[in-house]
């Protein structure tokens, strides 16, 4: 395992890691931190023997390493099991060699290099490597069953079996696929220990005989076991897990998809964004079980009994449902917390099972459709006698009674339905009627709040989005100000059930972002940088470039829009690189400062810092210390605390000169840790004990010599109150 060796050799994503995988992330975590300091090691060119040695020995090892991450993502997995305990053992030898040598290049190193080394040494030490249970339980199986002589007959043995199918169960070797990559694997460590190893050669030749004798007794007992599993979750369970093919032919009026009647919650019968189970056995969003329970009740909304307790339990098997029913239908659930305030549960509370799916209709704020609500209670059959053969409600029926300005309101959202539905035919109307439609939906959704509670089906959106496309390629100003209207006010209406927007339809729109509408455009992309499930497709579409030439060209009307989408889409660590490297630091730097756009400048400042690179950038921005300087001296509680946790969270990066061409930094910070909020004295405080400055005894006297405080403080030597808030924080960002 020499350097040669090594050199070639990329270190593989611990993803791939078969076994071991925690050991492999720990000793990946820390090649990575010394390979980015290791240009600056080789730069101070250490002269001295001892000095150049450890620098060859620090190579030698974090090859081996590399080496060590790479046989276990390649090799077999049940050689690696059985070799666990030696694997475990590399793992503490390479940990305790750059120990050693980290230790002996960093008394020959500058200062400020020496501390960035002496962080990765204390990490060192303290690092634990372990054994997984399950397979150092597996290792020991095999091995022992190694140990005991495999017979060379044919027959079944139950012993063998059974070890096997406990090995093969902790290491997922189940299916067919897992079972001949095994196989391959086996066959390739035999090829390369041939006539070089007897003994290892021996233990793989009796692992690829028992995957051949008892493979598929294993690949089948694992498809029993799944199918009784999946037929007793089919007896056992009320989720709809079991009715795939009936919901999903459940449709609405217009085409777009109706979720199972089991994934509404029975208070507001809306699709359930977080479902919960409370003691009686039943689901129900969180938001409203909540908010019932806050209103003095301890009975069950749907049964009326008592509960034991109030506890509520996350529903994950609902929640993994619901997930996968939206995303084969392309429908976004929006969090209830974030919409308008609540109408008080007990108001809508009902004295039986059939009525509790008309608490949503009753609900004015959640504006919903009666026609939408179903009747029937998913845990009886009692509510059957509310509906007829055909399926209509009967007359008979004793249903909510709602207020008159409800029914006005449903009535007058019929108009409305009538012209979204005319959008799904829209290609096939001559250009001037197409125009005509669209621009009658958008009178009717401004005459009307209430019309964008109709339903906007995903066909509808195509439509309306080719429209749109069609009218820029034809330089028709007013189509396109129509189309984009309509969408906004689609969009900027709370609904639990977004229409899909696929790749091709957020670039048109991010085509847009150079037009006479980018505006409206950005709004709309703004809208949709909200959700997660958008955010990589809005930044594929190219819309970085747009947002930086928005920020240097300083138009007031789009660049709060251009902040706030920045705002969305940086905390995702992978879109946070494409921001750093555009270079869009700079171009940010000018807004510190703004009254009404700093907040959203810091924020973005403070989500870059959870990437290294981010880091580096900012404190590398002369003019972005100088600011944050700035805010530190003349900026608001609220400026202060977050400029201190950007610079915190840059403080391994941080030098003496850079806190000097920042102005009095450290002034204002011994100023806020006296001063400042509870929260802004905590941060203050950590980030000076961090920088090697003590707040005893200081005097805030405007001469103080900065350069000479700090030119004696040592980065590496972190206090013991790292424990604190600023030490969570830094673990919770660096980490």
């Amino acid at each position: 395992m020499g350097k040669d060796r090594a050199k070639d050799v990329e270190l593989p994503s611990c993803f791939s890691v078969k076994v071991h995988r925690s050991m492999c992330l720990e000793l990946k975590n820390f090649v990575d931190r010394i390979s980015q300091i290791y240009p600056a090691i080789e730069s101070a060119r250490p002269r001295c023997s001892s000095g150049v040695q450890a620098l060859c020995s620090l190579v030698v090892n974090m090859d081996t390493a590399k080496l060590l991450i790479q046989h276990c993502a390649n090799s077999s997995k049940l050689y690696l099991a059985i070799t666990a305990e030696r694997i475990l053992l590399k793992c503490k030898r390479i940990q305790n060699a750059l120990d050693l040598c980290l230790g002996q290049i960093q008394n020959v190193v500058p200062p400020f290099l020496a501390a960035k080394i002496s962080g990765i040494i204390e990490d060192l030490r303290s690092a634990k490597f372990h054994l997984e249970s399950s397979e150092e339980e597996a290792g020991k199986v095999v091995l022992a069953l190694i140990r005991r002589g495999i017979p060379a007959s044919d027959c079944i043995e139950n012993s063998e079996l059974e070890a096997l199918r406990l090995a093969a169960s902790s290491l997922k070797i189940t299916s067919r696929l897992a079972l001949l990559a095994e196989k391959r694997s086996i066959k390739r460590l035999l090829d390369k220990v041939h006539q070089t190893g007897l003994t290892k050669e021996t233990i793989l030749k009796c692992l690829l005989s028992l995957l051949r004798k008892y493979g598929e007794l294993i690949q089948q007992d694992q498809t029993k076991n799944n199918l009784s599993m999946h037929k007793e979750k089919k007896c056992q369970s009320t989720y709809p897990e079991a009715f795939v093919d009936w919901y999903e032919t459940r449709t609405q009026a217009d085409g777009t998809p109706k979720p199972p009647i089991e994934f509404e919650c029975p208070i507001s019968t809306r699709l359930m964004y977080d479902p919960v189970i409370i003691a009686s056995g039943k689901t129900y969003e969180r938001v409203w079980i909540e908010k019932w329970f806050s209103e003095g009740h301890e009975t069950c909304p749907m049964t009326n009994i008592r509960l034991e307790n109030l506890s509520l339990t996350p529903n994950v098997a609902m929640k993994g449902l619901i997930s996968k029913w939206c995303s084969l239908h392309e429908i976004i659930v929006s969090d209830p917390r974030q919409r308008s305030k609540f109408s008080p549960v007990s108001s809508l509370k009902c004295t039986s099972p059939e009525s509790v799916t008309s608490f949503g209709s009753s609900m004015n704020d959640l504006r919903l459709q009666v026609s939408n609500v179903s009747l029937q209670s998913s845990d009886t059959n009692c509510g059957s006698h509310l509906i007829d053969d055909d399926g209509n409600i009967r007359s008979s029926a004793r249903l909510p009674r709602m207020k008159e300005e409800m029914c006005t309101r449903h009535s007058s959202t019929n108009g409305c339905s009538i012209g979204l539905a005319s959008l799904t035919k829209l290609a096939s109307l001559p250009w001037k009627s197409q125009c005509k439609t669209v621009q009658d939906v958008k009178e009717e959704l401004n005459k009307n709040n209430q019309a964008c509670d109709c339903v906007f089906s995903d066909t509808s959106m195509k439509s309306l989005i080719k429209f749109l496309k069609v009218a820029h390629d034809l330089c028709d100003v007013r189509a396109q100000k129509d189309s984009v209207d309509v969408i906004l006010a689609v969009l900027s209406e709370d609904r639990v059930e977004m229409p899909a927007f696929h790749g091709d339809s957020i670039y048109v729109l991010a085509s847009l972002l150079d037009s006479k509408i980018s505006g409206k455009a950005l709004a709309i992309l703004e809208l949709l940088s909200h959700h997660q499930f958008y955010k990589s497709a809005v930044i594929a579409s190219g819309v970085l470039p747009s947002i930086l030439k928005i920020l240097d060209s300083q138009n007031t009307e789009s660049l709060e829009l251009a902040m706030k989408i920045l705002c969305n889409v940086s905390y995702d660590s992978d879109i946070a690189y494409h921001i750093v490297y555009l270079d869009f630091i700079p171009s940010l730097v000018p807004f510190l400062c703004d009254l009404n756009l700093s907040r959203y400048c810091r924020t973005v400042l403070k989500n870059l810092c959870r990437i290294e690179e981010g880091r580096i950038a900012i404190v590398e921005t002369d003019s972005c210390i100088t600011s944050m300087a700035q805010l530190l001296e003349t900026g608001s509680e609220l400026e202060q605390e977050t400029t201190i946790e950007v610079l915190s969270l840059c403080y391994e990066e941080l030098d003496c000169c850079q806190l000097i061409k920042g102005g009095s930094i450290i002034q204002s910070l011994f100023c806020i840790s006296v001063n400042g909020t509870s929260r802004g004295k905590a941060i203050a405080m950590e980030l000076l004990q961090l920088l090697g400055h003590t707040t005893e005894g200081v005097s805030f006297d405007l001469t103080m010599d900065i350069s000479s405080g700090s030119s004696n403080h040592n980065k590496g030597e972190k206090s013991s109150s790292i424990f604190g808030y600023l030490g969570r924080k830094i673990s919770g960002f660096l980490h």
